[in-house]
This record gives structure tokens, C-alpha cells and sequence, in this order.
């Protein structure tokens, strides 16, 4: 057994053909999953696939939580770990990025505002289709999308994402208003979608290699609302 769930080279891990497809499903649904759910969208058995899920937390590119169940045990949630970086290097995270600016674009709107408001709608499809918690499903998201997220609560209620990747940052070294542009309206089309009442209080973009930007929050329902710091399961 290894002892440490770092103990893996994530790269090595994503070379066995299942274990990749796992995890570029949990990036795709953008939100946990359970090991039942995912066996049978992939259409394996759960033991196996509750194996491989093993393998990919022990390499840090996935997090368990637990589900309370009105009966038996708790089952395990899966998500994208907050830390991993699954649309943190070229070509997926480009190719996405090239799809969503040449839409933009598309859309005959011209300037920062015609990005975001395009964003918004990308965003919107994004969004997990079912519903978990406001600060949860946010955080899960960004972590799908390869940004590293940490989350802290201010004693005022507001929830603070501090972003420690940029999955696009040889773009953004060249146009970085275009793209934070972008990821603003992703941001607010995902919050349309996953909070009725939470509200987008700051953005701020930092240094793209260095990363560390801020999105922060306002009016996330207390029953909603992450811990005070989360970092990697």
C-alpha cells in the first residue's frame, strides 16, 4: 500500500486507458459523482471502477467526500481534486479556450462586454446539472475547469476563490483583458445557474504565471457555504 496520496506520478496514472477516462469524465460533469454513477456511464463494474477512482486520488487528481444515506453506510462522492490541473495544459484547455473566443467573437457583440456576455452564456452550459451546494458547486467547477481553487469565508459571510492555476496563461500574457473578460462572464454564467442569491462582489486578475486571482462573493446561503479554508482531500 502507499502511504501517501501524493505518492503517485499523476502522468502515469493517466496512462492506463480507464483511470483517463474517469477523470475526464468527473471534469466534464463538473460536479461530484458517485462510484455507481460513474461505473455505469462508462458502462464497467463498480468494483473496478471504485479501484481505479483509488489510484486517482492516490495521485492527488481527485477528492472523496462522503454522502449521508438514510440507510447503510455513507457512499463516496468523487470530484475533480481542487488542486489537480485537468485543463491546466495544452491542447485540451486550448482547445477549449480557442472554441469559446472564436464564439465570442461570433456573436456580433464588440469589445470587453461582448466576451463577457458571451462568456456568461458558455457559462451557463457549464454549469453541473445537478444541483449541490453553492459553494461546493462553484469550487468543483473551477477545479474542472483547471484553476486550482481554495476557498476561505470571511466573518461578513463572504466567500473568498483563490485561483492558484491559469490553464490559459500563454494566452493571457498576450491579451489578458480579453481573457479575463472571458473567464468574468464564465463565472457569472455560473453562478445564474448554481445560486439564486449569491452574487459576484469582486473579481481582481493577478500575474497569469504566477496566478492568485480573486473572485469573491456575496449573499451565499449559510447552509451552503464552504469551510473556512478547503484545500486538496
Amino acid at each position: 500500500m502507499l502511504d501517501s496520496p501524493t505518492a503517485l506520478d499523476p502522468h502515469d496514472v493517466l496512462a492506463q486507458p480507464t483511470r483517463a477516462q474517469l477523470f475526464e469524465l468527473l471534469g466534464e460533469l463538473r460536479r461530484p459523482a458517485g462510484t455507481v454513477e460513474l461505473a455505469r456511464l462508462l458502462r464497467l463494474h463498480p468494483n473496478g471502477v471504485r479501484m481505479h477512482l483509488g489510484r486517482l486520488q492516490q495521485a492527488g487528481l481527485i477528492a472523496r467526500s462522503r454522502a449521508r444515506a438514510a440507510r447503510g453506510r455513507p457512499r463516496d462522492l468523487w470530484t475533480v481534486a481542487p488542486g489537480a490541473r485537468p485543463a491546466g495544459e495544452a491542447p485540451h484547455a486550448y482547445h477549449d479556450l480557442g472554441r469559446w473566443l472564436a464564439r465570442a467573437i461570433g456573436s456580433g457583440r464588440s469589445g470587453q462586454r461582448g466576451v463577457e456576455a458571451a462568456g456568461r452564456q458558455i457559462g451557463r452550459e457549464l454549469a453541473p446539472g445537478r444541483a449541490v451546494g453553492e459553494a461546493e458547486a462553484l469550487q468543483a467547477a473551477f477545479a474542472a475547469l483547471g484553476y486550482q481553487p481554495t476557498v476561505t469565508r470571511g466573518r461578513d459571510g463572504r466567500l473568498t476563490y483563490h485561483l492558484g492555476n491559469c490553464p490559459y496563461r500563454d494566452v493571457a500574457r498576450e491579451c489578458q483583458p480579453v481573457i479575463c473578460a472571458l473567464h468574468r462572464g464564465i463565472t457569472r454564467g455560473l453562478l445564474d445557474v448554481l445560486t439564486t442569491r449569491a452574487r459576484l462582489a469582486a473579481f481582481v486578475p493577478h500575474d497569469p504565471d504566477i496566478a492568485g486571482c480573486v473572485i469573491e462573493l456575496r449573499n451565499v446561503a449559510v447552509a451552503d457555504a464552504a469551510p473556512r479554508r478547503t484545500a486538496d482531500a
